[in-house]
């Protein structure tokens, strides 16, 4: 090998041209998918941190709710005085039960997505 045809295929390591069979990366497309995913995995924790840890979370409520439900106990025995900055053992439940509803829409969404995936496989 020449001392020219080493320069130029050292040169072209650095040329801007890429040749058709390359791969093209677009730093606007791979910037948006990155912040895509950050913003779709802090709405899924926070989704889910509401719906299981606020508060206590909606498991820890279900089973006071049933009982003062079939009158087996009282919201005054859980706690509650009636206003909305004393309602005891049911403080956040109205920010677990949206967490809820959000977390079931989104499920029967991505159900219904696969469902249409799997009839356009057939």
């Amino acid at each position: 090998m020449s001392a020219r045809t080493l320069w130029r295929r050292w040169v072209g390591l650095f040329e801007d041209v890429e040749g058709a069979d390359e791969p093209h990366y677009d730093p606007v497309h791979l910037a948006t998918v990155l912040i895509s995913c950050m913003v779709v995995i802090g709405a899924l924790y926070w989704l889910l941190w509401t719906l299981f840890v606020y508060e206590g979370g909606l498991p820890s409520k279900v089973g006071p709710f049933l009982a003062v439900l079939i009158r087996a106990k009282t919201l005054k025995e859980y706690g509650w005085l009636g206003t909305p900055d004393h309602q005891g053992l049911f403080e956040g439940w109205l920010a677990n039960l949206v967490a809820l509803v959000l977390c079931a829409t989104l499920i029967a969404l991505l159900f219904k997505a696969d469902r249409r995936a799997v009839r356009r496989s057939r």
